[in-house]
């Protein structure tokens, strides 16, 4: 009995041991570098190298009377042409092949695949070439620009295909996978965590990039982004390099963006996006202060569009948009994707703050369309005000018409003081100081002598055709 008791005391004791060392792995797999050797094995099947082909003029080359070819070639390192008699030059521009590499996955067993667009874009002829080296042409299914992503199509079935997950559960510091063909390396991977979500990139209004410092270089362009689940979170798009190679700056297009791409390419051929009609920017600490909002969140409305549904639905230049749609905006940049997104004809409630107060609107989209916008010129009064520091400029009726403005001053110099740190610049036209309209330069002139010092104060101007708030805070 003694025996069998000492034997359960070991057992337990061990148990003991063990289980301190048995949590210690656990947490070692959870915070330290994980093995992606399964993962890589579950998934890479999916994985595919495209090469593209296509035809480009090359100039010929020019012809100066009196100067021997030869002569022409040395002075100018202009190489000899194949094919090209010598002594001869060409009198039509040369066509001759351009070909590149990128990567992309297989999403359905019957030959669908995902790249990026701009490593099929304008291609003669797409070879997607699979893991067991066999290559089969591709066909383009349909291709979106603005999110840089294109489906395509290979003759084939019961394919490998990669899991499609979802971008909006990730988090910042998760593990993260990626492989494809950089530099035409055959089948690469690399790993790294997330850096950010929802960073946005000049000229990429509608993608809330998932920023990695997973290694990405020309030739991964297309591949998929993996989680530790084996899912696809993203489509690799873009690096920030000064040498052309990985610098732990990596930008992926979210796969819940790419995948609403995918199935209105299928259904429609084209993409149609949600367009409500406002010109936003992001609401910094001290415009926050201007506005009386707690914290800098949501984006500010410089400018409603005339006949678009945010001005049918009563929202004004001014208005600081807190939801759209249920989903909180906490930058400017959050609107333009949920915005993008968003049903054409959809009934959406939005939640903006007007001069400290909470209102609610209930909007319908239309399609994008850009508007047509064009340039000011300055006539009329002009006046000089200290307390400002600016020199400002009447509006003609017919120039206010064409920058669909009902009035306006423009600002012909700044002259230091208050105007300056607010970054109002020459060019700028200021439509309204604290909510209160400048129609004319009498009106800035008696503004000046009651509005508050020491205050920050929201004022509107139109740079470059587009609107925009300033914290000005007169100190006299």
């Amino acid at each position: 009995m003694r025996k069998l008791s000492i034997f359960f005391s070991v057992v337990i004791s061990a148990l003991v041991v063990l289980q301190p060392i048995n949590s210690y792995a656990a947490k070692a797999n959870e915070f330290g570098l994980p093995d992606f050797s399964q993962l890589v094995e579950d998934t890479n099947q999916s994985v595919v190298n495209i090469s593209t082909t296509k035809m480009i003029e090359r100039q010929a080359m020019p012809e100066f009377r009196g100067m021997p070819e030869e002569m022409l070639r040395h002075f100018f390192g202009l190489p000899q042409l194949r094919g090209e008699p010598r002594g001869q030059l060409p009198e039509k521009p040369q066509k001759e092949e351009s070909h590149s590499l990128g990567s992309g996955f297989i999403i359905s067993e019957d030959g669908y695949i995902l790249t990026n667009n701009h490593v099929i874009d304008g291609a003669d002829e797409i070879i997607v070439r699979m893991r067991n080296r066999k290559e089969l042409v591709a066909k383009v299914i349909g291709t979106d620009p603005r999110t840089d992503v294109a489906l395509i199509k290979i003759d084939a079935d019961d394919l490998p295909y990669a899991k499609i997950g979802k971008s909006s559960d990730l988090k910042v510091g998760q593990w993260v996978l990626a492989i494809g063909e950089p530099f035409g390396l055959d089948f690469t991977a690399t790993h790294g965590i997330i850096s950010a979500l929802g960073r946005a990139l000049p000229d990429d209004t509608y993608v809330p990039f998932i920023q990695t410092d997973v290694a990405i270089n020309p030739g991964n362009s297309g591949g998929p982004l993996f989680n530790l689940d084996g899912e696809v979170v993203g489509i690799n798009s873009q690096i920030y390099s000064k040498t052309g190679g990985s610098m732990g700056l990596s930008f992926s297009i979210p796969i819940d963006i790419a995948m609403n791409v995918v199935q209105q390419l299928k259904s429609e051929g084209k993409v149609t996006r949600g367009y409500l009609g406002v010109q936003i920017q992001e609401v910094t600490n001290d415009l926050a202060k201007s506005f009386d909002l707690a914290k800098p969140q949501g984006a500010l409305v410089g400018q409603t569009y005339p006949g678009t549904a945010a001005e049918k639905a009563g929202i004004e230049s001014g208005d600081i948009i807190l939801e759209f749609d249920g989903k909180e905006i906490k930058k400017s940049t959050d609107l333009p994707p949920i915005v993008g997104m968003t049903p054409i004809d959809k009934k959406v409630k939005v939640k903006i703050l007007r001069q400290g107060k909470e209102k609610y609107f209930t909007v319908k989209l239309s399609s994008l369309d850009k508007a047509d916008q064009v340039a000011a010129n300055s006539s009329g009064k002009t006046y000089s005000n200290n307390r400002l520091g600016a020199l400002v400029k009447e509006l003609d009726k017919e120039t206010l018409q064409s920058l669909n403005l009902p009035f306006g001053v423009v600002v012909t110099d700044v002259q230091g003081g208050p105007a300056q740190k607010a970054g109002i610049q020459a060019g700028d036209i200021i439509v309204t100081i604290d909510f209160k309209p400048v129609k004319t330069a009498e009106d800035l002139k008696r503004m000046m002598k009651t509005l508050p010092k020491n205050r920050s104060l929201p004022v509107r101007v139109v740079r470059d055709n587009r609107s925009l708030f300033l914290p000005l805070v007169l100190d006299k």
